[in-house]
């Protein structure tokens, strides 16, 4: 018979179906109940774009990137290869020249909502977006080195191809102490469903982590729970996950879990972390090693090099299309 998926938003109805038949019968009942139109296949909902072949989807937000860069007038300025300098290390800067908050604030809020689409700019809009409180001229130069960098790649779409496996796989990374205001660490993390990327985040941890090991294993904690939510949402589609991988390249942070004794690594981590070492337990989920050359989530943490950076952009199904 099929399933028959539907998602409401206000006054925007989106749905599909593994059975065309569904559909059909979906539409003419809402036609029949409802005063509304049918805009036929999906190409465009809340910004975001989606282009459908046979054989895969496209989704992205190309339309507002354009919009943005005659926005805040980029249309004439030179394209960057990366979203962040790997040299600059962001810090308050109180003796710089500050600049009118409302347009940077407008700014950042316009790049957060392009980071629904546009993982590779989530880390940088992060970063920019802590100084929204008191922006200065250098931070304003590194949020409009995000916009050059989109103007060299505003066709940018996130790839979902139709055939290949459809197992699940959570990806955590950490930096350590890396905002130099607060020397608070930022958590990384991203959940595959094979080679499809379905959820991202880059955030800074809110508590100061005293260890390498801490700042790792509070990124697995939040990349667990994404998991977990995720399949709590793949069972409504009865698909079952049994022990979810997730990828982590700090060994200590993956011992901690092994360890049913709290030693001295682990006496200062908040209880609410140690839930992780529960669902291990259960099975639900397995930390595995991953070499920091093959860790996707680095994207999340870290400003990086330009090969790195087209590099992880690839493994990530970012695809630019012409």
């Amino acid at each position: 018979m099929g399933i028959l998926l539907v998602q409401i938003y206000v006054d925007d109805i989106i749905f599909g179906s593994t059975n065309k038949e569904l559909c059909d019968k979906f539409s003419n009942f809402m036609l029949g109940k409802f005063e509304m139109s049918m805009m036929g296949e999906l190409t465009f909902f809340l910004g975001l774009q989606v282009k459908q072949l046979k054989d895969e989807t496209f989704i992205s937000q190309t339309k507002y990137t354009r919009d943005l860069m005659k926005k805040f007038g980029m249309e004439d300025k030179c394209s960057m290869k990366i979203p962040m300098n790997t040299s600059v290390k962001m810090d308050i800067n109180a003796d710089g020249k500050a600049v009118d908050q409302t347009r940077y604030r407008a700014l950042i809020g316009s790049l957060l909502y392009l980071t629904t689409s546009r993982p590779d700019i989530t880390f940088a809009v992060g970063v920019c977006a802590r100084f929204q409180p008191a922006p200065k001229e250098s931070h304003l130069t590194a949020a409009k080195r995000i916009l050059r960098y989109l103007k060299g790649c505003q066709e940018v779409s996130l790839w979902y191809p139709k055939e290949g496996r459809f197992k699940m796989i959570g990806y955590s990374d950490s930096d350590y102490a890396g905002c130099r205001v607060d020397r608070k660490s930022t958590s990384g993390t991203c959940q595959m469903l094979g080679n499809r990327l379905v959820s991202w985040f880059s955030k800074k941890q809110n508590s100061i982590a005293t260890s390498t090991a801490e700042a790792e294993y509070i990124a697995v904690g939040s990349c667990c729970a994404q998991v977990l939510w995720m399949r709590h949402q793949l069972r409504d589609y009865d698909i079952e996950e049994n022990e979810t991988p997730i990828m982590c390249d700090n060994t200590s942070a993956i011992a901690i879990t092994q360890n049913p004794v709290l030693h001295s690594r682990t006496k200062h981590i908040d209880v609410r972390y140690h839930f992780i070492r529960d669902h291990v337990e259960k099975k639900d989920i397995t930390l595995e090693y991953i070499s920091i050359d093959k860790q996707l989530a680095d994207i999340f943490t870290n400003p990086l090099c330009e090969s790195r950076f087209e590099e992880l952009k690839n493994e990530l199904g970012l695809i630019e299309l012409s």
